[in-house]
């Protein structure tokens, strides 16, 4: 079989693989082209919304690119969960309009339903959680964490597809992967164990406790320790790299400021630079829920993914 023909057979087994697109919807803030039913090894089946800027169809320029969790959740109330979004378009616009971020393209993965914990539960914490702490993920995981599936799967023929389809920007410094709550931890899973892939993540709201909060009182200094080692083994020297984290002060955010303090701390110690290779913002009065996610995501934009 000659290169061609081997090259012709991946673009096809490629499509084959995420579908058609469901019809596109366009408007003068976007377009959002929607693919139903994607396989992926060793996961539930997976679903993405892909938010192309204005101007991309107009123009021949590439574009970075952020991949964002729980898409149902992002642009459209009506698909949401709980009527309410995100918004993450009109974030982009937003920090667009500063001129300091490049349009970017967003790369929305839906959460697979009761599947969700399972696959946003980074594997390594888990493996390394108090005796205690893991009984009571098994409990909420209902069958086996298959994070590093997923982030395998993100990182390898998701990110291939998506930069092969699309007109990107494939580079590490133009990768971003955002996410709250345990898409929070799961995009700090995707940067720390994938740097050469991610030069950019948003942890918002991380769900530091991993569980329910209240149950894990006893073993939160020991799970803040796995986290503090976690991040020691993984992260490296900054490098280009940037990461944001943040959370609010009201219902499951309330909980997470011990363990936050302990991850800056660590950042600190590594040599990582407040306000230049990380930020940790608290918003008081903020809760945990989407509305409060829009009205910052913004400013994550804009910091994050600035031109620098």
């Amino acid at each position: 079989m000659t290169r061609l023909k081997r090259a012709l057979g991946l673009v096809w087994a490629i499509v084959a693989l995420l579908g058609t697109p469901a019809q596109a919807q366009v408007t003068d803030h976007g377009r959002l082209v929607e693919y139903d039913h994607v396989a992926a090894a060793g996961l539930p089946e997976q679903r993405l919304t892909i938010w192309l800027p204005p101007g991309y169809d107009g123009d021949t320029r590439r574009y970075p690119v952020v991949y964002m969790h729980d898409a149902q959740n992002l642009f459209d109330p009506a698909k949401s969960g709980f009527n309410k979004v995100w918004a993450a378009d009109k974030a982009m616009l937003a920090a667009m309009a500063t001129g300091k971020v490049a349009p970017h393209i967003i790369v929305g993965i839906w959460a697979p339903g009761a599947a969700r914990y399972r696959q946003f539960l980074p594997q390594d914490v888990y493996r390394a959680a108090p005796a205690a702490v893991r009984a009571q993920m098994d409990a909420m995981a209902g069958g086996p964490v298959v994070s590093q599936a997923y982030l395998d799967w993100i990182a390898g023929p998701l990110k291939h597809w998506v930069d092969t389809t699309w007109r990107t920007r494939p580079g590490r410094d133009d990768t971003a992967i955002v996410g709250s709550s345990m898409g929070g931890l799961m995009s700090c899973y995707a940067f720390l164990d994938r740097p050469a892939v991610f030069g950019r993540a948003g942890c918002i709201s991380s769900h530091w406790p991993a569980v329910d909060p209240r149950a894990v009182a006893a073993e939160n200094t020991a799970l803040a320790a796995v986290w503090d080692r976690w991040f020691a083994d993984h992260l490296g020297a900054p490098d280009g790299r940037r990461v944001w984290f943040d959370h609010g002060t009201e219902t499951l955010d309330a909980f997470y400021a011990p363990y936050q303090q302990v991850i800056d701390a660590r950042m600190a110690a590594s040599g990582w630079r407040k306000g230049v290779d990380w930020e940790s913002k608290v918003y008081p009065g903020a809760a945990h829920e989407e509305n409060s996610w829009a009205a910052r995501l913004p400013e994550v934009f804009g910091w994050l993914l600035q031109d620098r």
